[in-house]
């Protein structure tokens, strides 16, 4: 009987192999996805403390210098003859300015607060998209490492094709070389080797390219060494489709970023809607003048002067401006529900989509490892049939064919098994 097996990965010139969780963290720490991710989130957080300023007061100041052409006059008729009539001088050419103002907004119809929550979501939003990458990064960790043992498998199970073919090819070549075959026989035998080598270079180039893949996942050089730790095996998934859709209702990063930005939208027409309201706020300066850069006064003006005032401003008229800005981010915020409601259902069918295609993997399972225990009998028999004298050449090649499909079949099996538990944990938005 013929065996299929599938030797270990062994270290080259002292490389360890590599896991999956290895694999998976390295990607993780190499992904530019995931670092532009990330810098988003720093975005956000910094709109926030931004809108976080508008809690408190502003400070400003100004300091400015003004040049007049001649000093500033005013001509007194005089009271004669006690007060002679003459010209009074009552300022400088050079005049200098300093003043440092504050200004604190007292109410702003919600407006500051609302703005700060609509940023505050804006960072949440951020932080729920880096793990949505994340695990965008994780699926196609997984989807190229097992693609990588599949295409191992898939050699392995072309070099014992290649061996089995040549041994019967030397079969062959003894029997018609003592006329107990025809040439064609002998010659059918050459040309199944022939194509076997052919096939197995293929399964070897399919080997390289699913490496150079996983590589590139793991943003590694492509020409570096890839040995993997060989988990292609089967373990069955327990939960229901029910439980991983309840799963995926919790957990699921696209459905959190779609009900925050409905509460966002929510929080901008609750920014729009406050300029409805004055706005009041109390502001207070206090001013330096002189004719001389020092700002230490002048002979004609004192040197400082502070003032404190509370003010208040209401647009209660531009012609349905404000409405029409509520009206268009009640209509955003509506789209998002709309959206929302859309996203849950996509969901659930990708849920649906993906638990089919596992079970689906999963019976096909069962069914390879069937054909491989009946493939492995009819090669026994076809090749001892072969040396009896009681079978044709023919017999053997097609049992033979047989055999290296059916492994082929139950490593594509099992490979598709893992790379369609891999998509239905990315849609149930968990790593396992």
């Amino acid at each position: 009987m013929v065996l299929f097996f599938h030797l270990p990965a062994f270290p080259v010139f002292g490389q360890m192999p590599l896991t999956l969780e290895e694999s998976i963290s390295l990607a993780l720490k190499n992904s530019l996805t995931i670092s532009a991710a990330k810098h988003g989130a720093k975005g956000a957080q910094a709109q926030k403390r931004e809108a976080m300023t508008g809690f408190g007061p502003k400070f400003s100041t100004t300091y400015g210098y003004t040049r007049i052409n001649e000093e500033p006059s005013f001509h007194f008729p005089g009271n004669p003859p006690l007060i002679p009539e003459q010209t009074i001088v009552s300022g400088t050419v050079n005049n200098y300015n300093w003043t440092v103002e504050a200004r604190q907004p007292l109410f702003t119809g919600g407006g500051i607060l609302a703005n700060y929550q609509a940023a505050k979501i804006g960072e949440d939003i951020a932080v729920v998209e880096e793990t949505a990458v994340s695990l965008d990064v994780v699926q196609d960790v997984k989807t190229a490492y097992y693609d990588v043992l599949r295409a191992q498998r898939l050699e392995e199970s072309m070099r014992q094709a290649v061996e089995m073919l040549k041994g019967h090819a030397d079969v062959a070549q003894n029997f018609y070389r003592v006329g107990l075959i025809p040439k064609n026989d002998l010659l059918q035998a050459e040309v199944q080797l022939a194509n076997g080598k052919q096939s197995l270079t293929r399964a070897t180039n399919a080997v390289l390219l699913a490496k150079a893949r996983f590589n590139m996942v793991l943003k590694r050089e492509m020409s570096t060494e890839v040995v993997l730790v060989d988990i292609l095996g089967y373990q069955p998934f327990s939960p229901s489709f029910d439980e991983s859709l309840d799963v995926a209702r919790k957990n699921r990063p696209e459905l959190k970023i779609s009900a925050l930005q409905v509460q966002r939208a929510g929080k901008m027409v609750r920014v729009l809607q406050s300029e409805y309201f004055p706005v009041v706020s109390v502001s207070g300066s206090y001013s330096r003048y002189g004719d001389h850069p020092s700002v230490s006064g002048s002979d004609y003006r004192e040197m400082e002067s502070w003032q404190v005032m509370a003010l208040a401003s209401w647009n209660f008229w531009e012609w349905g401006k404000t409405k029409f800005r509520v009206d268009a981010g009640k209509a955003r915020e509506n789209q998002a529900v709309d959206q929302a409601g859309h996203l849950e259902d996509q969901v659930t069918l990708q849920i649906k989509n993906a638990y089919l295609m596992l079970k689906e993997a999963e019976s096909q399972i069962a069914v390879s490892q069937k054909v491989i225990d009946q493939a492995e009998e009819n090669f026994r028999i076809s090749e001892a049939r072969y040396r009896e004298r009681v079978a044709r050449s023919t017999e053997v090649l097609d049992a033979q064919s047989l055999l290296t499909r059916a492994q082929s079949d139950y490593a594509n099996a099992l490979a598709d098994y893992q790379i369609q538990l891999a998509r239905l944990h990315r849609a149930m938005g968990v790593m396992e």
